[in-house]
């Protein structure tokens, strides 16, 4: 018996883009673990959206299987009422009742089990390295202050270039270099300006344009490690020996390649002591000394602007 119109051959699902952006929310999750928790909200509610939209197409042909369809008021059911009867010997033979099918056909069982354990192997694979990934933004990072030892070893007005241990278990590998100058009292609080070495323009070390008074180094031994002072007297700013950019004693950027001014480390005051905390970038400051006022960001690399249209062209970073 030849095959009646539209039954040749089964009806395929048209492809779908659920699986696409279903995918798509999953990598704004991950990128927004590492960037920002707004970028993790909007990554879970596409992922939400677009997995709702696959589930429901994956699973309509089965929700609509026991659907009967009521034939159309003026279709081709009702073009036949009232006809005479078609003689039998110019008839066909009546198509025998449907068998009654499986209340769960064994290819809806195989496409459950398959997407299952697909799932399954998927977290297997994923979560140890998302795991790793993701591990140090949950834990307490905690930065330790770097005591320079007290705060009567810097002459108020005077720069002294000081190298200290940034991470002392990790020996002189974590060696540092910072310009920094007593600015006084502010008040009734120490006022100090406490400026990065590096360059930032690709991270040279930068020098004070100024001769260094080595006759009077002083070495003080903190827990920090071994902390050097050496007095200087950067009358022409800082300047770096790779690319010639240039600054003035603030950080302030005043010529050559650097995109913005020195960075700057937070400081505190313990119990008459100096000490050092995390480093920051800055974008410009006015002022000078203690009166100064300083244009804060979080840390960025070398090269990086941090303010303008211009930091719309670089990476989210991570937070530090």
């Amino acid at each position: 018996m030849e095959p009646q119109q539209g039954q040749g051959k089964p009806h395929l699902p048209p492809p779908s883009l659920w699986p696409v952006g279903f995918a798509i929310g999953i990598v704004c999750i991950l990128v927004g673990l590492i960037v920002s928790w707004a970028a993790v909200a909007v990554g879970a509610g596409i992922t939400v959206l677009f997995g709702f939209l696959w589930v429901r197409d994956v699973t309509g042909d089965y929700r609509h299987r026991d659907v009967g369809i009521e034939p159309a008021v003026g279709g081709p059911e009702s073009a036949t009422e009232g006809a005479p009867p078609v003689p039998a010997d110019r008839g066909e033979a009546a198509m025998p009742p449907p068998e009654p099918g499986e209340r769960f056909p064994r290819s809806v069982f195989l496409e459950g089990a398959t997407l299952g354990l697909g799932s399954v192997i998927a977290g297997i694979v994923t979560v140890p390295i998302v795991g790793f990934s993701i591990a140090p933004i949950f834990q307490h990072q905690h930065h330790d202050e770097i005591d320079l030892g007290p705060i009567d070893n810097f002459k108020e007005g005077e720069f002294v270039t000081t190298t200290f241990l940034r991470d002392p278990s990790a020996g002189e590998i974590s060696r540092r270099t910072a310009y920094i100058r007593n600015n006084g009292f502010v008040g009734n609080q120490p006022s100090f300006t406490v400026l990065s070495n590096r360059c930032a323009h690709l991270g040279c070390p930068v020098q004070p344009n100024g001769p260094l008074f080595e006759q009077r180094k002083l070495e003080e031994k903190t827990k920090a490690g071994e902390v050097t002072l050496i007095p200087t007297l950067p009358a022409g700013g800082f300047g770096c020996p790779c690319h010639g950019g240039q600054y003035d004693q603030e950080g302030n950027r005043t010529a050559g390649p650097p995109v913005r001014a020195l960075d700057r480390y937070e400081f505190y005051i313990r119990s008459g002591r100096l000490t050092l905390g995390k480093t920051y970038s800055v974008s410009k400051v006015v002022g000078t000394g203690a009166s100064a006022k300083i244009k804060k960001y979080r840390l960025a690399g070398p090269g990086q602007h941090v303010d303008g249209i211009e930091q719309w062209f670089y990476p989210l970073q991570p937070p530090s």
